[in-house]
């Protein structure tokens, strides 16, 4: 159905007064007054067109170069223009005289609604002189790029810096334009009527950017063009609002716009710094097919050869374009959907057969996963194109798998970069992702990244009368599409017994409905025993470039989801070994995407740390941690992370690991109530990284209770504490036999010499076969202080006190004098060398006088000492007429199984009577050291050598990780 009423001229450069619309009606029905459901109505500027049934004798009036005969064949047909009937049939609405900024055609052309090539256009014979190829990169601009002046203006910077010849830039719509062009509609249809304020928000916007980038002829040409538009938008929602609904070519048309005012503002941006530019509206250019729902299929022949008639015409090298907007074969507007302007890139990539196309964005580049998801996730220098493609299908924020397409086929980069980080270098989409050095990166090579999808069911149906059945496969996904649900993964036994797949939680009920129906006589018979539902899933893909093919990865993969605690439900993995995708719970997805990346990505030697006492030594020790933690990261690739510090009234716990410049502070303002369950489970369940050790830096028998459990769950164990290794025997022999029976590791260096490698030497010892005679040494840095310093008439209370002024004594010396801590690790050598024995099994020789050991206080204790130095100075006097001196032991008879603790003698040129400080001495009498025994010297007291001891014990760990303990 056509009308037409008033006058129209000829459009030519400038905007010509238009009251004449032609409104058609799909049906055909001839418009009668009155019939208001089925007409658009197009109000001209502030005045209301009338609508009459064109005539033979209406279309010469309004356009005398047609002929009588063109006139009556449109009055016969009803249509305003010959060769577009098609699009009026389609878009219900036809315009004739509607200027504005994009009708650049000769004095004969006639566009249609503002927005379509005229294609009655004589095409121009492809010339030479178009230069396409190297010369050429593309550069893509998005709404956030592009979403204030200042933004456009740091694009424009960026287009002019770089030294390609010839450059085209692809602009989205400012950021949130699209989105208020399509909200326009929506008010418009709704019959709402702050569509208008809506739109004058949208020509603020645009109108306050171009004040502040442009002047002069630049800002005038812009804001008329912008003034036009958003009055024929004005009278177009208007026809709709009364209407009360629009076709998607006209809600396709009127979402354009936002990318043709990004494309003009920013071509003037450049033209004011000197860049001779042009701007291409690609809807005269680029021409692509509607192929279901949410896609259209580019037609490359047709948009090719109007890009070279484009090009020829217009020849400047640099180019600005409008992303997002195409035409059909039809000339009738259309998108390219979401995620188009990403798209037009890439096939404007193609037409050009440029060098590359840069995808400019707000991210760095591609991720190895979701940094929402894992904190860990690192950013990718190249990423083959089928890894991109497997990666943006399982949902990662990379590209619309459609937009690599385009490139492939002429291996063309894609360079994802972020405009707001420029010294970022960003990720390298190719053909095949350059590796500089292959043995360093074996197995990251080969696993790139990994990517979710949330809110899957998974159905499973099975059934005896499956197997070796043909067709059945077939009848099941028939049946899925039949309801339109989008299956995501498949996975089918050899057996054939079962057929499992995932889809949109949303479509399941369907499904589910669909099957039962399709195979309800089967399910009567019992071919097929059920159809079952699983909901709540999730599918985790791992993407790399021949993974599959490489020995240990899938593995690797599911030991990873193992020590996570996370049930895998179904597997898929193509023939094609890019992905090896997982079904599991939704609950649990999170944390299996947190294991599998932090095994491939944080290494076997990344650690959750969680100490436990931040005294002196805990304190000492999260201090030696800050200042190496991040030189072992870079050197040897050990990760430690402090995930938790505990003391006896508040801990604190972080995701990620605690800043240990701060962590005072931060213990103290952000503390919270010491809870030892919560504390481990924190430190252990974070799942992202793969090992977990608890440090004890008390001296706690509760705390080394723990140990057993600990390690029977995994969690590695370390500590100065020697409770736990000196307490009750059967304790002991429980907690060795678990030590060797797992992969648990349990190291305690420190619980008899502190730094000194006393244990690590007992053991290589006992592991290469040599058989301990004897162990005797001066085990207490406290002691040996005090008596390397007891000599000449010093008397011992004296030196007592210097010890603990100097801090080398526990708050009360009597725990030192009193022996009990050397008894300690008399008791831990024992052992070590096999010998079971208890605590109370070996005889100290304490030295608190017995008057003083029920001392109520320590002052009193320090007040009452002096009056006992007699004794021991009697003793010293008689070592030293002998020429000997007085040194505190512990000794291991092995050979007799049984130990000491005591004062002895030793003469002057023993090892033992050369220590100066509080340096222990240890000597090992063995089958191989027998004559001479194998001597450990050194510092065995202080916070700094004893936090030292521990750190060792940690590397130790990093560097045994995966074998069997000892």
């Amino acid at each position: 159905m056509t009308a037409c009423g008033g006058r129209a001229e000829p459009i030519g450069r400038a905007a010509v007064e238009v009251d004449l619309w032609w409104v058609a009606h799909e049906d055909g029905v001839n418009l009668r007054r009155g019939r208001w459901p089925h007409l658009f109505f197009f109000p001209v500027v502030n005045k209301m067109a009338f609508l009459a049934p064109v005539s033979s004798s209406c279309l010469p009036k309004l356009y005398p170069q047609l002929s009588a005969h063109d006139a009556a064949v449109e009055a016969k047909s009803r249509v305003c223009l010959s060769n577009a009937y098609s699009l009026i049939r389609r878009t219900s609405i036809c315009k004739v005289g509607f200027s504005s900024h994009l009708e650049k055609s000769e004095l004969r052309t006639f566009k249609v609604s503002s927005s379509v090539t005229d294609v009655s256009t004589p095409e121009v014979p492809v010339k030479s002189s178009v230069v396409k190829g190297d010369s050429w990169s593309i550069h893509k601009f998005g709404g956030t790029c592009v979403g204030t002046a200042q933004r456009i203006q740091n694009v424009a910077n960026i287009v002019m810096e770089d030294s390609s010849e010839r450059k085209l830039v692809v602009v989205s719509a400012m950021s949130k334009v699209t989105d208020m062009m399509y909200d326009l509609i929506e008010k418009a249809q709704s019959r709402d009527d702050s569509y208008e304020l809506a739109l004058d928000a949208v020509f603020e916007k645009h109108k306050s950017t171009a004040l502040d980038l442009l002047d002069g002829d630049e800002l005038a040409s812009f804001l008329s063009t912008l003034t036009l538009d958003i009055n024929n938008l004005k009278a177009m929602l208007r026809a709709i609002y009364i209407a009360g609904h629009g076709t998607e070519s006209f809600s396709a048309f009127v979402a354009g716009h936002g990318e043709l005012w990004s494309a003009q503002l920013l071509s003037s941006v450049l033209r004011k710094g000197g860049i001779d530019c042009s701007w291409m509206d690609t809807r005269d250019v680029l021409i692509v097919t509607p192929a279901g729902s949410n896609q259209v299929d580019p037609d490359y022949e047709e948009s090719e050869q109007r890009l070279d008639n484009w090009l020829l015409k217009n020849p400047s090298k640099v180019v600005v374009a409008t992303g997002f907007i195409a035409s059909t074969p039809q000339n009738i507007p259309t998108t390219l959907k979401r995620d188009g302007s990403d798209f037009s890139a890439a096939i404007m990539g193609a037409l050009f057969r440029a060098r590359q196309v840069t995808i400019w964005t707000d991210v760095d580049g591609v991720y190895s996963a979701d940094p929402r998801k894992v904190s860990e996730a690192v950013i990718l220098n190249t990423l083959s194109y089928q890894e991109a493609w497997e990666m943006s299908y399982f949902g990662a924020n990379v590209l619309h798998p459609r937009t690599i397409i385009p490139v492939m086929q002429y291996d063309i980069p894609i360079v994802i970069r972020n405009i707001f980080n420029l010294s970022a270098p960003g990720t390298k989409i190719c053909r095949e992702p350059f590796t500089e050095n292959e043995e360093e990166q074996k197995l990251e090579t080969y696993v790139k990244g990994f990517a979710t999808i949330d809110n899957l069911a998974l159905v499973n149906v099975e059934g005896t009368g499956m197997a070796g059945v043909p067709g059945t496969a077939s009848a099941i996904f028939g049946a899925v599409k039949d309801v339109g649900a989008n299956v995501i993964m498949i996975s089918q036994a050899s057996s054939e017994h079962s057929v499992c797949f995932a889809v949109p939680e949303k479509e399941v009920k369907a499904v589910a409905k669909a099957l039962e129906a399709k195979f309800r006589q089967a399910l009567n018979a019992g071919r097929l025993s059920q159809v079952a539902v699983i909901p709540n899933c999730s599918i985790l893909a791992a993407v790399g470039q021949k993974m599959a093919s490489t020995p240990g990865v899938s593995a690797t993969l599911f030991n990873a989801l193992a020590k996570a605690n996370i049930n895998v439900r179904a597997i898929a993995q193509g023939c094609s070994e890019y992905n090896i995708t997982v079904v599991v719970k939704r609950e649990d997805c999170v944390r299996a995407l947190r294991a599998v990346h932090s095994r491939f990505y944080l290494s076997k030697t990344s650690i959750a740390v969680g100490i436990i006492g931040p005294g002196l030594i805990g304190a000492t020790l999260l201090n030696q941690l800050r200042d190496q933690a991040a030189v072992l990261k870079e050197k040897s690739k050990t990760d430690l992370r402090v995930m938790g510090i505990i003391g006896s009234k508040k801990m604190l716990l972080s995701d990620t690991g605690i800043d240990l410049f701060k962590w005072k502070e931060l213990l103290k303002e952000n503390g919270e109530k010491a809870d030892m369950e919560r504390f481990v489970h924190h430190v252990h369940g974070n799942h992202f990284i793969p090992n977990t050790v608890l440090v004890d830096c008390t001296s706690s028998t509760d705390v080394a209770d723990h140990y057993h459990d600990w390690l029977h769950t995994g969690i590695h164990v370390i500590t100065p504490n020697k409770k736990a290794n000196s307490g009750p025997l059967d304790k002991y022999l429980k907690l060795r036999a678990l030590q060797r029976q797992s992969f648990t590791h349990y190291f305690y260096e420190a619980t008899v010499g502190a730094g000194l490698p006393i244990m690590h030497t007992l053991r290589d010892l006992l592991q290469t076969g040599d058989k301990i005679i004897r162990i005797e040494g001066i085990f207490s840095g406290t002691l040996s202080y005090i008596f390397n310093n007891f000599v000449d008439a010093r008397a011992f209370s004296e030196v007592v006190m210097e010890a603990k002024t100097a801090g080398y004594t526990e708050p009360d010396p009597r725990d030192d004098l009193a022996g009990t801590d050397v008894a300690r690790k008399v008791i831990i050598l024992a052992r070590e060398c096999g010998l079971n024995l208890e605590l109370s099994d070996i005889p100290v020789q304490s030295l608190v006088p017995d008057p003083l050991k029920e001392t109520a206080s320590v002052d009193d204790f320090m007040q009452q000492l002096p009056s006992f130095d007699s004794d021991i100075a009697t003793k010293r006097q008689a070592a030293e007429d002998a020429g000997e001196v007085l040194r505190y032991v512990g000794v291991v008879d092995v050979k007799n199984q049984k130990g000491a603790v005591e004062l002895r003698r030793y003469k002057k040129e023993h090892p033992f009577a050369q220590l100066s400080g509080s340096d222990n001495i240890i000597a090992f009498t063995t089958e191989r050291y027998n004559k001479q025994p194998l001597i450990v010297r050194g510092p065995g007291a202080g916070a700094e050598v004893t936090a030292g001891g521990v750190f060792s014990d940690i590397l130790r760990l990093a560097s045994n990780l995966g074998a069997p303990s000892c």
